[in-house]
């Protein structure tokens, strides 16, 4: 760890409180969980939040090595810190899954503390990317719709700079470029080695939720939970949105923009990834229809009828 980080996490509360109640001590971040959104991270997190010896981030998704406004050569880490508000509290983690696909946030990470461990979780790319778009549709009704959420920013790979547009606009719609998962791990690998890493399949996890807590604990160095909290249903989006719902011509076109780097994700990871529904369409297992009426089912046009979908042939 940098040493400049190491001091904050031995800094002594002044006195004042600073908000942070009973807190006598600060915990520097030793491990984040990077990614990827909409694929149980908030799950995750919160079952963190509940062992005995993690100290609780003052909220989840810091996105402290996100921020354009830092100036990245001299950056501050005041206030990058977790209270300590029991002895029994070893460890403090930051849960922001930009991170595993923002532009130099894993460079900045290192920079931190290079002995950081990384935890990513990874689901099937376009349930990701329909799940991404259905939460900010439930948000924002201002959100872009579908057809505009897919084209807008649609890069072939990774973007390894931000566009000309503010962060907060790129981080709502990023959701094609967010789903590059073999490259992003690649990358991710040139700046921590592997043994710094924990990636979970999204399925497996919540088939076998206490089996991944086991694993996570025992990579984080910390002790199994005497009972494993329950997965839940947390940050799960709304039932139904309004708008234009996925036609099969669109999840044909999205499962072949991944194709390739699915071909990498799936070596680099050697996660089983055989059930997801963009590489069963890839290899005809499954139809882009039968997909994109799953999605549609979720979705209202503003007349309160449900869009139709555009008929193709799978092949």
């Amino acid at each position: 760890m940098s040493r400049d980080s190491s001091q904050h996490g031995r800094d002594r509360v002044d006195g004042s409180g600073n908000g942070w109640g009973d807190a006598h001590d600060w915990l520097p971040y030793s491990f984040s969980i990077v990614g990827a959104q909409k694929s149980g991270t908030s799950t995750l997190s919160t079952a963190l939040d509940r062992h005995p010896q993690v100290a609780r981030a003052p909220r989840k998704e810091l996105q402290f090595f996100t921020r354009e406004d830092m100036d990245w050569s001299r950056p501050d880490y005041s206030g990058y810190r977790a209270p300590r508000r029991k002895p029994q509290h070893l460890i403090a983690g930051d849960a922001t899954p930009a991170y595993l696909f923002w532009p130099h946030a894993l460079e900045r990470m290192h920079h931190y503390n290079p002995d950081t461990r990384l935890i990513a979780v990874f689901r099937d790319p376009l349930e990701r990317l329909f799940s991404h778009w259905t939460m900010l549709r439930g948000r924002w009704t201002t959100a872009p719709d579908w057809p505009e959420f897919i084209t807008e920013f649609r890069p072939t790979t990774t973007p390894t700079s931000l566009p000309d547009v503010p962060s907060l606009s790129f981080k709502q719609r990023s959701g094609v470029a967010r789903g590059y998962y073999g490259d992003q791990l690649s990358r991710g690998l040139t700046i921590f080695p592997r043994e710094q890493w924990l990636w979970l399949e999204f399925r497996a996890m919540l088939a076998d939720f206490p089996g991944a807590l086991d694993q996570l604990t025992d990579f984080l160095g910390v002790d199994r939970y005497g009972r494993h909290p329950d997965a839940g249903r947390l940050m799960s989006g709304p039932d139904r949105v309004v708008g234009t719902a996925p036609t099969a011509a669109d999840v044909a076109s999205l499962a072949h923009l991944y194709a390739a780097d699915l071909t990498q994700f799936r070596a680099v990871s050697k996660l089983d990834i055989d059930a997801w529904p963009t590489v069963r369409i890839l290899s005809g297992r499954m139809s882009p229809s039968d997909l994109a009426e799953r999605f549609a089912a979720r979705v209202e046009t503003r007349g309160g009828v449900p869009a139709r979908d555009e008929q193709i042939k799978a092949g």
